[in-house]
This record gives C-alpha cells, sequence and structure tokens, in this order.
C-alpha cells in the first residue's frame, strides 16, 4: 500500500494594499517609452492608456492643441469624410441603387459615410444651391410675372439691350409706382390650397388669398396676416413665397422621411416565410429611405447646377427608376410586386410632399 503523496504547500497569499494607498495601474509601457506630449493617464476617464487614444473611452491623449490646419480639417472631415470615403459614398450612390442600404445591413460601414450625415449633408447642399441660383445666377427673381402670365427669368439685363434705349428714355425719370391695392376678398377664385381638415386657402387670379376655416380668433388672426400679403404686388408676392420655399425647404425635406419609411413598413408588412432577408423593421425602412433622399438631393444639386434641358430630363428618369431598381436590390421579390407597391408609395408619398409644401408656402407668408 502506497503511501499518501505529500501537501503540496499553496502560495503564500498576496497582501493586500494597505486602505489609502492607490491601485496598481494595469501592466503597459513606462512613461519614458510614451511618445512626447502624450498622457500616461487619460484625462477623461482616468485609465491607463498607453497609445494615441484611451482604450476606455476613445479620447485622443495628446496634450497639446491642434493646429489650425489639423483643427480645420479634423472639422470638413467629420461632416464630409475627406479620406475618400466622400468619392467612394457618392459613386455607389449615383450609380449602384440599394448598393449601400446592403453594404450597411451587412456590416461594412466604416468605409462609406453613414446615412443619416449623408442625407443631411446633401439636403442643406441642395438649399444652399437653390438659393444661390435663385438670387445671383438668374440676376433677380426667378420667376417674373409678364403681364396676364408667369415665366422663368432669364437672367440679368443684358448690356446689349441697355444700349439700344433710347437716349431721351434713359433720362426720364421712371414714373412712380402706382399705390398698393387694397386687401379685399378673394371672388374669381383661381387656385385653393388644403392646410387640413377644414382648413385652407382660396386664392383668386390676383392673388389674393382667402383663410378657409371655422370662425373663430385663430381664423381673423391669419386673415389678417393674409391680408398684409394681399397688399404687396403681385412680383413681391412671387418673391416672398420663394423666398420662404427656400427657407424652410430642408424642414419639410426632412419630415419626409419618417413618412417614407413609414409607408415602406406598410406595403412590405407581412410574414419572414417567403423572403426571411427582407428588412422589416422601420430602422431599417428608414435607413434606406435615408439612402434615397439623399441620392434624389444629388440628382437635384446637379440638375440645378447645370441646367441642360437633356440632363435635366435624364436625371429625372433616373430619380424614378433609382427608386424601383433600389426597392428591387434591397427588398427582393417580383417586378411586379416592386412596381405595385412603388406605385402605391410613390401617390402616399406626392400626397403627403403636395400638403408639406403647401403648409410650407402658408407658413413663408404668415411668419413674414
Amino acid at each position: 500500500m502506497h503511501p499518501p503523496p505529500p501537501p503540496v504547500d499553496s502560495p503564500p497569499p498576496i497582501p493586500a494594499p494597505p486602505p489609502g494607498d492607490p491601485l496598481p495601474l494595469p501592466p503597459g509601457p513606462p512613461s519614458s517609452l510614451r511618445p512626447p506630449g502624450q498622457a500616461a493617464v487619460c484625462r477623461n476617464c482616468g485609465a491607463d492608456a498607453p497609445g494615441r487614444y484611451c482604450p476606455a473611452c476613445a479620447q485622443e491623449t495628446a496634450l497639446a492643441l491642434p493646429t489650425a490646419g489639423v483643427f480645420l480639417r479634423e472639422a470638413a472631415g467629420r461632416y464630409v469624410a475627406l479620406d475618400g470615403r466622400l468619392a467612394r459614398t457618392l459613386f455607389h450612390l449615383l450609380f449602384r441603387p440599394g448598393f449601400l442600404t446592403n453594404e450597411y445591413f451587412a456590416g461594412r460601414r466604416k468605409r462609406y459615410i453613414r446615412p443619416a450625415r449623408l442625407f443631411l449633408v446633401l439636403a442643406l447642399a441642395l438649399f444652399a444651391v437653390l438659393r444661390v441660383v435663385a438670387e445671383t445666377s438668374l440676376g433677380g427673381p426667378a420667376i417674373v410675372l409678364d403681364g396676364d402670365g408667369i415665366a422663368l427669368n432669364a437672367g440679368a439685363p443684358k448690356a446689349s439691350d441697355a444700349a439700344n434705349v433710347p437716349a431721351d428714355a434713359a433720362a426720364k425719370p421712371a414714373p412712380p409706382a402706382p399705390p398698393a391695392a387694397p386687401a379685399k376678398a378673394a371672388t374669381d377664385e383661381f387656385a385653393r390650397v388644403l392646410l387640413g381638415p377644414g382648413w385652407g386657402l382660396r386664392i383668386d387670379r390676383e392673388f389674393l388669398a382667402t383663410v378657409v376655416g371655422p370662425e373663430g380668433a385663430l381664423r381673423d388672426h391669419l386673415q389678417h396676416r393674409m391680408d398684409r400679403f394681399n397688399r404687396l404686388q403681385k412680383q413681391d408676392k412671387i418673391d416672398q413665397v420663394i423666398a420662404g420655399a427656400l427657407r424652410y425647404g430642408p424642414y419639410a425635406l426632412i419630415a419626409l422621411l419618417p413618412w417614407f419609411a413609414l409607408l415602406l413598413q406598410i406595403v412590405y408588412a407581412g410574414r419572414r416565410r417567403r423572403y426571411p432577408q427582407r428588412p422589416r423593421r422601420y430602422a431599417e425602412h428608414l435607413l434606406y429611405g435615408a439612402h434615397n433622399h439623399a441620392f434624389a438631393c444629388l440628382v437635384l444639386i446637379v440638375a440645378v447646377v447645370a441646367p441642360w434641358p437633356p440632363l435635366t430630363a435624364g436625371a429625372l428618369l433616373w430619380m424614378f427608376s433609382y427608386f424601383l431598381w433600389s426597392m428591387k436590390v434591397v427588398y427582393g421579390g417580383r417586378w411586379s410586386g416592386v412596381l405595385a407597391r412603388g406605385f402605391a408609395v410613390s401617390i402616399a408619398y406626392l400626397t403627403m410632399f403636395a400638403l408639406v409644401t403647401s403648409v410650407l408656402l402658408v407658413t413663408a407668408i404668415v411668419l413674414r
């Protein structure tokens, strides 16, 4: 019978540090090996930071303030991605419908600009371009009333036109402007703008607006605001409406994105049995809508900057085809289902777009 093995001595316990002493820091390179100007401990969370960024909170460890060039490059890069992602994202956004959405779903996100940032930047760029073109490139108002009709302004007056004016006519002072016509109720109805259940505007051929709605203090206040608008000349009314549309346009475009995602969730509601990989959550539809709205903004920017009729017609045709093609790529299914769902979404979206645009124009008048 073999004797039992001798007991193995356990290692002595490590004594705990006395109360009040700081805990030892995790292993890392000594302070002498760190780059100059780099903190040994993160100033934000207190964790040991051996590299350029803190492993706990990702804050940079450099203590020196950035130079002006580095500051501007960092600020611009956070919004337009000057590291190559901008060009890569815009190329796929323009010429590969649905590709960026599928890449995001697959987890390949670092190489592209995020959808929300892309949409917001392009929306602001679109309305900045519209404002610049309307105020400078056209040399005056974007829409000019000519007699009984409305025509687009082709630009500022040419020097040759001024040279053909007779000398006596040029020296003659311009006649005084006629006094503004007093506000009056619209009688000969030209158009009606619906603003909601029981509310709207009735506009006659003289561009006089009358508020339609339940009697009360609210309608009287709105009509008082409309009377200020009715006292303006026709051209001033057109200018004010255009200025208001350009001012409040980004808010309307952003507000329509959740509505677009809701429409997609409605038309693609159903079981997962046949198409298990099809996006069905609202956040997924919102992501798809952000890419499509960003594409629409980019196409409109191109059409406004280069107003060549063949290019504009091709851009609008590609915009409509892009929407259907991207639905096929992202959601799958037969083309018959894509066309039916695309038609339903387009009708509902355009209806809401008309309503939002009407509210937008009325807001531009009321908040004058």
